[in-house]
């Protein structure tokens, strides 16, 4: 039986563009994100109030997921992406970066996100509480 690698999790506001991109494609999030559209990419990061990653503890240290939040630091925080590669899929990075979103966040700041549908049972999973009263108007672009 293989040992789990060792994961480091960080807040990294300078996150690459390239590596951002990359880690949405090898997620499967790639299909509904602008990856083709690096100015809108580097605007998603630069706008972002939190970005937390997930790095492998090799030479190198791979990216291999990420939670980008859009939060005001006093009341509530927006996880827009949380991407983990299909390769670490199953390590619990991404419980682990949710739990390190919310020790960066701190305890009297709300975290809520939008889950696709393959993602459900995956939040519900690790304790998330359903929200059925949420709105939204789409993007039209």
């Amino acid at each position: 039986m293989s040992e789990r690698p060792h994961v480091i999790y960080a807040r990294e506001q300078e996150l690459e563009v390239a590596e951002f991109r990359r880690v949405l494609v090898e997620s499967g999030l790639g299909a509904m994100r602008p990856v083709d559209d690096e100015a809108r990419l580097k605007t998603m990061l630069e706008q972002a109030g939190l970005i937390i990653t997930a790095r492998l503890d090799q030479p190198g240290k791979p990216l291999v997921g990420v939670a980008r939040g859009v939060t005001d630091s006093a009341w509530c925080c927006y996880v827009s992406e949380l991407a983990v590669a299909a390769s670490a899929q199953g390590l619990g990075i991404g419980k682990g970066l949710l739990e390190e979103a919310r020790r960066q966040i701190g305890p009297r700041v709300a975290l809520f996100l939008v889950s696709v549908p393959d993602a459900v049972r995956f939040y519900e999973r690790i304790g998330m509480d359903r929200i059925t009263e949420a709105f939204w108007f789409k993007r039209s672009v």
